[in-house]
């Protein structure tokens, strides 16, 4: 179950949302929407990068199936501009943008692996009929 915290007034497909994480994982998770002032305040606080950015996962250390998993936060204002920019809904993007932050939770890093997030983020954009913008501009 995601535990959804929406700070802004973007309308957000919680359902399509659940359906992704079910097939991902049966742990629940936080996710929060902000703007891009938020966003840049929490990415300066918790990484030092002075920046707004379109994502961050916070992932629980330890491996306790009873807790969340983590935390997701993704920028409204990030969403709006990459879904005009790729020239798709701002609902894909949402959920490109919730497929990574998910997949960082799990323990993927596209920083740091041999491209197994990659493949598993082109894997369910193809599974959930997505455009291809994430693996186009992240390739």
């Amino acid at each position: 179950m995601i535990d959804f915290d929406n700070q802004t007034d973007l309308n957000v497909d919680l359902e399509a949302l659940e359906t992704i994480a079910q097939s991902l994982t049966p742990r629940d998770f936080e996710l929060i929407v902000v703007n891009n002032e938020t966003i840049k305040e929490i990415n300066f606080e918790y990484r030092e990068k002075n920046e707004a950015t379109d994502v961050l996962s916070f992932p629980f250390d330890g491996d306790f199936a009873h807790l969340p998993l983590g935390t997701i936060i993704i920028s409204e204002d990030f969403v709006s501009e990459k879904a005009k920019e790729y020239k798709h809904s701002i609902e894909d993007e949402f959920k490109l943008l919730f497929i990574h932050g998910l997949l960082h939770l799990l323990g993927y890093d596209h920083e740091v692996d041999n491209g197994e997030h990659r493949q598993k983020e082109e894997e369910l954009i193809k599974k959930f009929n997505l455009p291809n913008s994430l693996i186009v501009r992240n390739s």
